[in-house]
């Protein structure tokens, strides 16, 4: 693909091109025609990128009711019941048929399913359906609510290393993230080392050296290129003195979802300072290279790993990045509140120890849980936290210390057992973290929200 202008790649009707037959075939740049389509309509929607997956937040009853069962299945099922009109996916039915979704290409709809020589069904991925064929007729908000229930009910299709050859696109699609020109990052590249040059090559040699699914994947000096250019386009927004817009993607969750089940909106936008001078992120930080992993490691090219990381760290955790890191260590705070609820006992213990999160959280709150391997474990957990929001990062830790908690409160030392979290299990922490949901108060919700903005 030649690179062009974003607009003219948004606009451009594309033939459809089948990815790869194996995750090992060579890099090459292949955007989704979906992808195209679900970045095009949200622009001309709504005016700005659909960041906008919908938040699983606390402000809305029935929602949190449907979440408070613990599992997948049950907030499916709640959320089909309160939607008037939505055909049920391929998941949720028996028949054949699956939801009708087409772009404004015609074309003939490959069978939701086929069968082999035995006669037996084989059930085709919903995921990768939904992603192909894209909306139909506009039905974008129904279109990205159905992706975020099989995301949450499904997991995405990957081999034993998680590499999957469209995941990239669904966080993508879920993220709202348009298609980037290659000669835009050529170019941040090309201006060679950044101010925080020094910085980054002394911790990219560092990035999950120990996992040898990133190792053999991922050099380090894409890291750099990757880390270098998204330092670059940071400095230069601080040199124009340009204010990073705040796009409070999880409120437009919590409204995509308000509508998904028939519910009308209530979302309290907060008036600006007009005094406040804006606060620039730094740009670049120490363990932005462990987040910026994983996005390498999933993406098919460097261009869509820039495009996502640089999207995540200044619209959905700016706090993180900011050269005191007050995101973190807000996030760590709630940590400890979070788990005063959820688990009493389990946090007296703790506090009692003089063990709070800040003790050994931090890793895990600033890379979203990409420092506990293994690695195709935390791209399935990352896949439930581009749908329902960031923020649900600080329920994913606590999920996993209430997993420990017997080991935990039978040991006289619990820090050795909390310096190095147990092996990630994603499909058991994401259970136990929408349970949870119904048992936060609302107002520490919405500083769950908030608090990395």
């Amino acid at each position: 693909m030649s690179p062009n202008s974003s607009s003219s790649l948004v606009n451009t009707k594309l033939p459809f091109v089948p990815p790869p037959a194996s995750p090992q075939s060579p890099r090459r740049l292949r955007k989704y025609q979906s992808h195209q389509s679900l970045t095009s309509t949200s622009y001309s929607s709504f005016g700005q990128p659909l960041s906008s997956a919908v938040g699983l937040n606390g402000n809305n009853s029935r929602q949190r009711d449907a979440a408070s069962n613990g599992t997948t299945q049950d907030l499916q099922a709640e959320v089909t019941i309160r939607t008037r009109g939505r055909a049920r996916s391929n998941s949720e039915s028996g028949s054949s048929n699956v939801v009708s979704l087409v772009t404004a290409t015609a074309k003939t709809r490959r069978p939701a399913r086929k069968t082999d020589s035995s006669g037996y069904f084989i059930k085709r991925s919903g995921l990768d359906a939904l992603l192909r064929d894209g909306p139909a007729d506009g039905r974008l908000l129904e279109t990205l609510q159905e992706l975020r229930l099989m995301v949450l009910s499904n997991r995405v299709d990957a081999d034993s290393d998680g590499m999957s050859t469209y995941r990239i696109y669904l966080w993508l699609a879920l993220l709202g993230v348009p298609p980037l020109p290659t000669d835009e990052y050529l170019e941040l590249v090309h201006r060679g080392r950044s101010p925080a040059y020094t910085k980054i090559r002394n911790d990219t040699f560092r990035t999950l050296a120990t996992d040898p699914l990133f190792k053999r994947r991922v050099t380090e000096a894409s890291l750099i290129r990757l880390l270098n250019a998204v330092a670059w386009k940071l400095h230069d927004a601080q040199q124009q003195n340009v204010k990073q817009p705040s796009s409070r993607p999880s409120s437009r969750r919590k409204e995509l979802l308000e509508l998904a089940i028939d519910s009308p909106p209530t979302i309290k936008e907060e008036p600006e300072s007009e005094s406040a001078p804006p606060i620039k992120p730094a740009i670049y930080v120490q363990g932005m290279n462990v987040l910026c992993a994983p996005f390498l490691y999933a993406a098919r090219s460097e261009v869509e790993a820039f495009a996502l990381f640089h999207y995540f760290v200044t619209k959905e955790c700016p706090g993180y990045v900011r050269g005191a890191m007050d995101g973190v260590h807000k996030g760590l705070r709630l940590v400890d509140r979070c788990l005063e609820i959820v688990d009493p006992k389990l946090a007296t213990y703790l506090f009692s120890k003089g063990m709070n999160a800040e003790l050994y959280a931090f890793p895990s709150v600033l890379t979203l849980c990409a420092c506990t391997p293994p690695l195709p474990e935390v791209l399935h957990l990352w896949d439930f936290l581009f749908a329902y929001g960031p923020h649900l990062n600080i329920l994913c830790i606590v999920a996993q210390l209430n997993r420990m908690r017997d080991a935990i409160l039978q040991s006289e030392s619990p820090n050795k057992l909390l310096r190095s979290f147990p092996p990630l299990e994603a499909d058991k922490v994401i259970s136990l973290t929408v349970s949870f949901v119904r048992k936060i108060p609302d107002d520490l919700y919405d500083d769950l929200v908030d608090h990395a903005k």
